[in-house]
C-alpha cells in the first residue's frame, strides 16, 4: 500500500502551531536566571519542543498505529508543557499574561490535535 500524504509536514497546521509554541517557550526561558533555566526551564523547553518533534516523527511513519501513537505522544507533551507553564507563573518566572497567552495557544493546539487524530482514524486503514 502506498503512503498518501497530501501535504508536506511544514504545511501541516498542527506542526506549524507546535513549532511556534516551542519558539515562544524557548525565547521566554532564555530570559530567566541561571537557576530557573537549569531547573524548570530545561523541562518546559523539552516538553514544548517534543510537541512538534512527535508530530513530525509520526508524520514520517508509514503505519497508522505508529502515526497515531506519536500524535498521542505529542498531545502528552502538550499537557506536560501546560503543567510547566503553570509552575513557571506560580514561581514568578512568567507573568500571568504570558502564561494565559501560552495556555490559549496550547488549548487551541490540543483541540486541533484531537481533530487530526479523528481524521487519521477516518482516513487511514487500520493496520
Amino acid at each position: 500500500m502506498e503512503k498518501k500524504d497530501s501535504i508536506p509536514i511544514d504545511d501541516l497546521e498542527i506542526y506549524q502551531m507546535a513549532m511556534e509554541i516551542g519558539d515562544i517557550v524557548w525565547y521566554k526561558v532564555e530570559s530567566w536566571d541561571w537557576f530557573g533555566k537549569q531547573t524548570l526551564g530545561a523541562q518546559v523547553v523539552r516538553s514544548a519542543d517534543s510537541i512538534a518533534s512527535n508530530i513530525a516523527e509520526g508524520y514520517g511513519r508509514y503505519f497508522f498505529k505508529e502515526r497515531r501513537q506519536f500524535t498521542i505522544y505529542s498531545r502528552g507533551s502538550l499537557l506536560e508543557t501546560k503543567t510547566w507553564a503553570t509552575k513557571a507563573v506560580r514561581r514568578k518566572l512568567m507573568t500571568q499574561a504570558e502564561h494565559d497567552l501560552l495556555i490559549e495557544k496550547l488549548q487551541t493546539l490540543h483541540y486541533k490535535i484531537n481533530i487530526y487524530l479523528k481524521k487519521l482514524k477516518q482516513t487511514l486503514p487500520l493496520q
